[in-house]
């Protein structure tokens, strides 16, 4: 018997860890999950058995469609969540993941019908991320990374790549949000780090590593 959290967490780590080959390995899902290799390895084995993975021993795991299907439904359910926490319940974008953690685990297809509803049916969540559809599909958008931009170009933040909260917390000093409209003024040839210019305000300098967490699209 298959705990319904435990094997929600593992469907969502191996989406989350998915290349374009959706190829995963043991020990890549046992370090993200930190979890030992041989619970992992026996997790695969009945997750297999309910036709959510394909599994072969020394082989890297793939998901099934069936475990696209769940993983996607799973991921609905949590950035729904934090949607509705942010625009509903007015929580900053930095609060809601853990909270959403334990929320997309409720087995009430209804109350997220609801909640899509009341949202307008969003299609990305408060930090830009694509809202699986009913099915679990999601559809990604072409964004690129500011530090792919040139001095010169204009462009808004369409969604970050990092989450965290010391992150997210980063963007609110520098008052960094979905939406806001950037300009690269400059960018360093020796550490690719950018200097920019929102709005009226003072440029601000952010580093390379920034620069390659935030999303954006032209303007």
């Amino acid at each position: 018997m298959v705990n319904s959290l435990t094997k929600e967490n593992y469907l969502k780590a191996l989406f989350a860890l998915s290349n374009d080959t959706n190829a995963v390995t043991v020990n890549e899902l046992s370090k993200n999950l930190g979890i030992k290799m041989p619970t992992v390895t026996s997790m695969m084995k009945k997750l297999a058995e309910k036709k959510l993975v394909n599994y072969e021993s020394y082989k890297p795991l793939t998901l099934t469609d069936k475990g696209k299907r769940e993983a996607g439904m799973i991921i609905r359910k949590h950035r729904l969540t934090e949607m509705f926490l942010v625009e509903v319940m007015g929580f900053g974008w930095e609060e809601v993941h853990e909270i959403a953690e334990q929320v997309e685990h409720v087995q009430s297809p209804v109350f997220f019908e609801k909640m899509d509803q009341m949202l307008g049916y969003p299609k990305i969540d408060p930090h830009g991320s694509p809202i699986p559809d009913k099915n679990g599909r999601m559809e990604w958008k072409p964004y690129k990374k500011l530090s792919d931009c040139k001095p010169g170009n204009e462009v808004k933040l369409a969604a970050v790549l990092n989450s965290s909260v010391e992150f997210l917390k980063y963007l609110n000093g520098r008052e960094l949000k979905l939406g806001t409209r950037l300009k690269v003024k400059s960018k360093e040839s020796f550490d690719g780090s950018m200097m920019i210019s929102v709005a009226k305000k003072p440029l601000e300098m952010l580093s390379s590593t920034v620069c390659n967490m935030l999303m954006v699209e032209d303007v």
